[in-house]
């Protein structure tokens, strides 16, 4: 029998204690497990002492999520986890996009920016810097239709994401 279920991604917000060794252990329970962090980013909360885990992790099934959520609750250090997938929330990721740009290519660079509201944060003679900021689909769109050029470097954070509404994510 052939296996057919697509994979889903996910993003999942976790709050957590902030010692050291937290990230590790949140990181590390996931790939012990076999399921595929897509991207993980952490930083500070508006409790100094909160650290908020974005991961967004690919699974086969919902039966997987339910499985990768039961075992993140149970780590000592974990507070609170909520899958913005399944409630009203905004997400967002960053990508900064290093083109290499001929004074011939810089006007059509420069329309393509513009297109797609992104920013020319860093100009030199040989390169451009873009930075854009949006849901997943969009930076994909500007990658794709960017390799057009000769693209030298891209750094992206992965998705990031916050509950709509009045309610934050430690009280959902």
């Amino acid at each position: 029998m052939e296996n057919t279920e697509i994979m889903q991604k996910y993003l999942l917000a976790v709050l957590v204690d902030n010692k050291p060794g937290v990230l590790t252990h949140v990181a590390g329970l996931i790939s012990r497990r076999a399921f595929n962090i897509e991207s993980i980013s952490a930083g500070y909360t508006e409790e100094p002492s909160v650290t908020r885990i974005n991961i967004v992790v690919s699974v086969e099934s919902e039966n997987e999520l339910d499985q990768v959520v039961n075992q993140l609750a149970k780590l000592i250090d974990v507070i609170k986890i909520v899958n913005l997938s399944k409630a009203p929330s905004i997400e967002r990721e960053l990508v900064m996009i290093k083109i290499r740009a001929t004074k011939e290519s810089r006007a059509d660079i420069l329309n393509i920016v513009n297109i797609f509201r992104a920013k020319i944060v860093d100009l030199s003679q040989e390169n451009v810097v873009i930075e854009l900021t949006g849901q997943q689909s969009k930076i994909d769109a500007i990658v794709e239709v960017l390799s057009e050029y000769e693209i030298v470097e891209i750094a992206r954070t992965g998705a990031i994401g916050l509950s709509r509404g009045p309610v934050p994510v430690k009280r959902m």
